[in-house]
């Protein structure tokens, strides 16, 4: 028996199997309206932007306790955040124009990446061999950038003359990468090219109303996305259907990440009521599992 396999079993008994399925409830409150960027460690905690102030990184555990982890220095304030499989934490600070690195042993924080050209580095996505990609909006001229950020931290410019570029992932064989724009309301696939450059995107779906924030991918490849304005969470296939669309208990959800004891569990940062809400899916998010992986 694979490890992941065993883990599966060891928590089975602790998901109780009658909870419904996409039905939200609030979790846990405390942050500020900067509430965002949520991303679970191997663990299980949950790391979100902005815990009682601006400036800091929070970890809430499972059973809903929270602490600040870690205060950025200077002016940066982070977004979006992710964990690759050695359990660095990079963030994206959007203030500072930079990609900082946590060390999970010493909390020692540092600039893994710093471009001027940037906008404001939003969101992150991790691929599978530690790449970092990067949405990059300008919300004043409703325009938007992508970033790739390399391994040894050099940075390079995918895509520009975006839209508002927000939410980002990618596809479970890193062949593609997802993106939507927030104003414009479109949902994009990036073919990525063997040098790590980007192809022609291709529209998967435009929205009529409301706007979009944070985006993950599960295990099969479908997107759930936050609905900035309208209070819910679309499950969608790659392909643009709607499978689901999951009301989160405040009107302003802005980000999601996968976790819990089986990487069923959904965290969504709501800033109506600055706080986790959470609700159980059918299949696992694609980070989560990465995350097991030896």
């Amino acid at each position: 028996m694979n490890r992941f396999a065993l883990i599966l079993l060891i928590v089975s008994t602790s998901v109780r199997a009658d909870e419904p399925l996409f039905v939200a409830k609030a979790f846990t409150g405390g942050f500020t309206p900067g509430i965002e960027g949520p991303y679970c460690d191997k663990a299980g905690d949950i790391f979100v932007v902005n815990f009682q102030k601006q400036q800091t990184i929070g970890r809430v555990t499972p059973a809903g306790k929270a602490e600040v982890y870690v205060t950025l220095p200077n002016t940066s304030t982070g977004n979006g955040i992710v964990f690759d499989k050695a359990g660095i934490m990079y963030i994206a600070d959007y203030v500072g124009h930079n990609v900082l690195k946590v060390d999970p042993k010493t909390k020692a924080i540092s600039v893994f990446a710093h471009e001027p050209k940037m906008n404001q580095p939003n969101d992150l996505a991790i691929a599978k061999d530690g790449t970092l990609f990067a949405s990059d909006p300008d919300w004043t001229n409703l325009t938007g950038q992508l970033w790739r950020i390399d391994t040894n931290g050099k940075t390079t410019l995918l895509a520009e003359k975006m839209g508002t570029t927000n939410g980002i992932d990618l596809s479970p064989d890193g062949k593609t990468l997802y993106v939507n724009e927030s104003r414009q309301r479109n949902v994009w696939a990036f073919p990525i090219k063997a040098d790590k450059s980007l192809g022609e995107k291709k529209l998967i779906r435009k929205f009529d109303d409301h706007g979009f924030d944070g985006m993950r991918v599960d295990v099969d490849g479908n997107l759930y996305i936050t609905r900035h304005g309208k209070g819910t969470v679309v499950k969608m296939t790659p392909a643009g259907e709607i499978l689901k669309e999951i009301d989160v208990l405040g009107t302003k959800p802005s980000n999601l990440c996968f976790g819990g004891p089986d990487g069923r569990t959904v965290y969504v940062t709501e800033v109506d009521h600055t706080r986790l809400v959470t609700f159980r899916v059918d299949k696992p998010g694609l980070a989560w599992q990465r995350l097991q992986e030896k």
